[in-house]
């Protein structure tokens, strides 16, 4: 029975899965990204972070009886929005930028000027907007490739860059209704430099086989097309039926419900991922665990929350951001975060957090 393998690169670091054909997982594993500076994100830390998490992987598949070799299927899912440019060899040609930064205005009026009106890849932090300022900050064009967190990791699986999918190249501009690069994007950017997007699950490639001797990995297992951290969490969770909404929290908060209409409104930050016959209608917000985290521990949160009733108002107006910027379900790269005043008591202060 051959085994498939997930790897999901979150905002604190990579957590991988192994399961077999029945969907039964099998073993489990994790490394955390180092701290970085969020100016100046190094995207050789989300690799080095994978292989670590990779070579505990397949140790611990070992410890539940199976071995790395059985894996068949591979499959990467990033955050959203998070990129980086790359040269022929896979190398970063400068920072990486993450999913919640923005701030690109005078990018953003060049794509006013070219994308629908509804299209996702309008505004100040959109992902087309950042990958227009990687491309401007790549003085000596040096770059070949622009690659989404999860292509970059999938692409140092295979070798080669040049291959992303349907649901990571949506924002920077992918026409999900084609699954191809509209023909207005290249006023904006260097085609050359987008990656071929394919259908989630689709094979790509094998992977490298001195990699997948260096982890324990069959050189035939195939690394199949990606998708994102919050749809990925959809997959996991729900049947896929009209109607299915999943919330999904982890650093950030993400929303997804599959319809049969296509919804896009990008001044609250809602866009649609075609979904087979169906599509994802979703947003995701920058408030979320991370923000807790500025706070509290795990263990006060879980304390703490024992003491809230959730059907009482907290009397507080909270809106829990890192930083100022938001995406949904207000798009606005200025509202600045809300979190005072902070009361005496830390379990009402948790609960207005919560409500916020």
């Amino acid at each position: 029975m051959s085994l498939a393998l997930g790897i999901d690169v979150g905002t604190s670091g990579i957590r991988t899965a192994v399961v077999d054909e029945r969907g039964e997982v099998l073993s489990m594993a994790r490394s955390p990204h180092l701290p970085q500076d969020p100016d100046r994100i190094d995207a050789e830390e989300w690799w080095r972070a994978a292989q670590t998490c990779l070579l505990r992987q397949v140790s611990t598949l070992k410890d539940s009886g199976r071995n790395g070799t059985e894996v068949s299927r591979i499959a990467v899912d990033g955050t959203s929005g998070s990129m980086v440019l790359c040269d022929a060899g896979l190398r970063p040609v400068g920072r990486a930028l993450m999913y919640d930064s923005g701030g690109f205005d005078s990018e953003a009026a060049q794509i006013d000027m070219h994308a629908p009106r509804s299209h996702i890849a309008r505004g100040p932090n959109s992902a087309l907007a950042r990958a227009m300022r990687l491309v401007a900050e790549d003085t000596d064009g040096l770059a070949r490739h622009l690659l989404h967190q999860a292509d970059f990791i999938a692409a140092k699986l295979i070798g080669c860059g040049g291959h992303s999918d349907h649901n990571n190249a949506l924002k920077t501009g992918l026409d999900p209704a084609t699954g191809t690069w509209p023909d207005w994007i290249g006023n904006v950017i260097d085609t050359a430099l987008l990656p071929l997007a394919h259908a989630a699950g689709t094979p790509v490639s094998e992977i490298e086989p001195d990699l997948a001797n260096r982890i324990g990995l069959a050189s035939s297992a195939v690394v199949c097309a990606g998708t994102t951290d919050s749809i990925a969490a959809f997959l996991a969770a729900a049947p896929p039926k009209a109607g299915t909404a999943v919330t999904s929290l982890g650093s950030t908060l993400a929303v997804k419900m599959l319809g049969r209409e296509r919804i896009d409104d990008p001044a609250i930050g809602l866009y649609s991922h075609r979904f087979g016959d169906s599509w994802l209608v979703g947003g995701a917000s920058n408030s979320g665990g991370a923000v807790l985290a500025q706070f509290f521990s795990s263990e006060d949160i879980a304390r703490l929350s024992a003491g809230i009733d959730p059907r009482a108002p907290s009397g507080l107006d909270y809106y829990p951001l890192i930083r100022a910027g938001e995406r949904f379900p207000v798009n606005d790269p200025n509202l600045a975060p809300r979190v005072a005043p902070r009361p005496a008591d830390d379990t009402t202060f948790l609960h207005g957090l919560l409500e916020g």
